[in-house]
């Protein structure tokens, strides 16, 4: 910072005695001041000064809370990604993306004002409670959250110290109903794979219910054990995965590309601020025939493997459209231990698709209802009830097939029947 200094100082003092092209020239240098800042600068001080003297409040409009709620409402109106963190929330961020935090365990979304759920955490509170995604939010203890209130406010509300109360109120679109529940809230721990098997024709399966700081070492362990089990074929089921970490994301996909293969770019305003996420690792890329299962909660880092798999066709993608987060929000730490997350850039798939707002369209579609999603959801957390007579005792209702999981494997059956045909014949 010092040298930073020194150097203007340096040239505001030349600047004096330069020619008028000399002058020019060190203005596109930045030696100057930006006028337009500066107005904009002044025009604020300007306000807070009149706000700070005349305002009936005095601990109110004193000039911290006036800077602070002028930095909430200025990045905050940009987009619902965008947000000026407080010390607080610029923690608990960095837990959640460490992969442990407390709370009920539901992934939201601020869509046109409204608090949607994009899907409920496996095995969480919300998730136990009986919480869909597609569910809005209406109020925490009896508040209902207004209109412009940041999603960190919302998030600041649903969570709180283990084993404490909640009671929060969602209206559910399928029945238009408003449902009333109180939850105990609980430390989160975040697993990145969820479940990893063997299913029917040697075909692996790996379930992703977020991407974190430790989401690839995780999907590599599991990879590497199925593929010593002998699998021919792999689902990865990223139904009601909501993302996380682009390079989480980038690392799920490395294996299947070759090195130097492009998996994603994000493009900034300028048209130098691209930046390619390429294959890094040495050695062959996996040829297996693969699966991706998807639905209306698969967001963000999920929707960038999504992409990758399909748009070079290492995967055939089996389910509903995904989510449509496409933007990429880069946290910057600021002083007193505060942050801000602003959307930087969008992302696009290898063919140069954004999925923003769009989503990924699956190339077979199999739609299932939220109350299906919801039960399928409880019947993989509960393996260990294999009787459907006591499975319907215990949670009220018969288990249900997966139809999506059904179409994957067919899917790749068909593959690796016209791989066996289209082999040549040995001698």
């Amino acid at each position: 910072m010092l040298k930073r200094i020194l150097i203007i100082a340096t040239g505001l003092v030349l600047g004096l005695v330069l020619s008028l092209g000399a002058a020019r020239l060190a203005l596109a240098w930045g030696l100057f001041p930006n006028r337009e800042l500066d107005r904009s600068s002044s025009y604020m001080r300007e306000v807070m000064q009149l706000v700070n003297e005349n305002y009936f409040d005095a601990k109110s409009s004193d000039y911290d809370h006036l800077a602070k709620s002028a930095i909430h409402g200025m990045v905050e109106s940009l987009d619902p990604h965008s947000e000026f963190l407080e010390s607080k929330d610029y923690n608990q961020l960095e837990e959640e993306l460490s992969g442990d935090f407390s709370g009920i365990g539901v992934q939201v979304e601020m869509r046109k004002g409204h608090v949607i759920v994009i899907a409920p955490i496996a095995g969480s509170p919300g998730e136990k409670a009986g919480i869909l995604r597609g569910d809005e939010l209406i109020s925490v203890n009896g508040k209902l959250l207004e209109r412009g209130l940041s999603m960190d406010g919302v998030i600041d509300r649903l969570r709180g110290k283990p084993q404490t109360k909640v009671a929060v109120s969602l209206l559910r679109p399928s029945t238009g109903k408003t449902i009333d529940l109180t939850l105990v809230r609980e430390l989160i721990k975040l697993e990145s794979v969820r479940d990893v098997h063997v299913l029917a024709d040697h075909t692996g399966y790996i379930q992703l219910t977020e991407f974190s700081d430790h989401t690839a070492e995780e999907f590599d362990q599991a990879l590497n054990r199925l593929l010593k089990e002998g699998i021919d074929s792999l689902v990865i089921d990223l139904r009601n995965n909501p993302g996380g970490l682009l390079d989480a994301a980038v690392d799920v996909a490395e294996p299947f590309f070759k090195k130097g293969e492009l998996i994603v770019y994000t493009q900034g305003r300028k048209a130098a601020d691209r930046e390619e996420y390429r294959a890094s690792a040495d050695g062959d890329p996996l040829q297996l025939p693969v699966a991706l299962l998807i639905n209306a909660g698969s967001a963000s880092a999920a929707e960038v493997v999504t992409g990758a798999l399909k748009d070079t066709g290492r995967a055939v993608v089996v389910g509903e459209r995904s989510f449509g987060k496409g933007s990429v929000q880069s946290i910057f730490k600021l002083k007193n231990g505060e942050g801000l997350r602003l959307t930087t850039a969008r992302y696009f798939t290898p063919g140069g698709v954004s999925i923003h707002e769009k989503g990924i369209t699956p190339q077979v579609e199999v739609v299932m209802t939220p109350e299906e999603d919801s039960r399928l959801r409880l019947q993989h957390l509960r393996p260990d009830v294999a009787d459907p007579k006591e499975f319907k005792e215990r949670f009220g209702f018969a288990p249900i097939a997966d139809r999506q999981l059904q179409a994957a494997l067919d899917v790749l059956k068909g593959i690796t029947l016209l791989r066996e045909r289209s082999a040549p014949l040995e001698p």
